[in-house]
């Protein structure tokens, strides 16, 4: 039996997370593999220049799911078969990236990546904020380029909002986005594994929130996705280099889908409760199907 590694961020171990691994692993045992868990602090010392043998067997594969994108290049370094690969996973994490690598490719808001400052420093000057406000109109969508489950996510009304929210920003990088009035407090979640969606959701905000993931108050109901937004939803991981990623697209005028972001480490808990299509499970066979193709 081929064994891997499930890499996980050593700090986050609360229920939320550990039952995430364990769906993992016992997805692994139903297509025939073993997945050890390891933390970016256990492999602090086993990776240098290579493995210290004498303290672990080289693994399979990797199934990265932390966002520690110096140590998953390490491992690439070494010949090991990361799954979402380094460069993938930097991408997604990062909004403003993610912007540059889909412009062009699949319809998104209107964006403006912030110009950069030191915290130190500060913004000494906040025209071009107004200049912003002028391009993408009010209201206007804030975002942090790092961030998670629908934090760091704001919403300004106004220039003298959005000032201030900017000057609250320094030494953050962020990005202005066009506020898609027509999708408010809702949007779809699509589960892409290779070259498929595997399942997909509909969320929604009935509490006032412009935000609709589930952590912010959200509902969820199954949705059948349309064959465009399943397209979409595949060109984007394809474009990205992603081998699985939840992709989250708003509703336009006419309910055409627009991208709103792609997570490549997207829990599936909600995906599970609501479909009850087990993401787990297709993560793990896809990795066992590219492995035989390796082999």
């Amino acid at each position: 039996m081929k064994t891997g590694w499930l890499v996980v961020n050593h700090f986050l171990q609360t229920n939320k997370f550990t039952d995430l691994y364990e769906r993992l692993k016992q997805g692994a045992r139903q297509a025939g593999l073993g997945l050890l868990v390891k933390t970016g602090c256990e492999l602090l010392c086993e990776i240098r220049e290579g493995f210290l043998t004498e303290k672990s067997e080289r693994p399979a594969f990797v199934l990265f799911w932390d966002k520690d994108i110096r140590l998953a290049k390490s491992l690439e370094k070494m010949g090991i078969l990361v799954f979402n690969s380094a460069d993938a996973i930097a991408i997604c994490d990062d909004k403003s990236l993610t912007h540059q690598a889909l412009s062009g490719v699949v319809p998104m808001p209107k964006t403006v990546c912030a110009p950069m400052t030191y915290s130190s420093v500060g913004y000494t000057d906040l025209t071009f904020v107004k200049q912003v406000g002028e391009a993408l109109g009010f209201p206007m969508v804030i975002k942090e380029c790092f961030g998670s489950f629908g934090a760091q996510v704001y919403l300004v009304h106004t220039v003298e909002e959005a000032k201030e929210k900017v000057k609250n920003l320094a030494g953050v990088p962020f990005i202005f986005q066009e506020f898609i009035g027509t999708s408010i407090g809702r949007d779809i979640r699509l589960q892409v594994v290779g070259d498929r969606v595997i399942a997909a959701m509909l969320r929604y905000n009935e509490h006032g929130d412009f935000r609709a993931g589930i952590t912010s108050g959200g509902s969820m109901q199954v949705w059948q996705a349309t064959e465009e937004q399943k397209k979409l939803a595949v060109l984007v991981c394809k474009t990205l280099g992603l081998d699985f990623a939840g992709v989250d697209f708003l509703f336009g005028e006419d309910d055409e889908p627009i991208l709103c972001e792609v997570n490549s480490n997207a829990h599936f808990k909600n995906l599970y409760d609501c479909t009850g299509v087990d993401a787990a499970a297709a993560i793990m066979t896809y990795i066992a199907d590219k492995l035989e193709d390796e082999a």
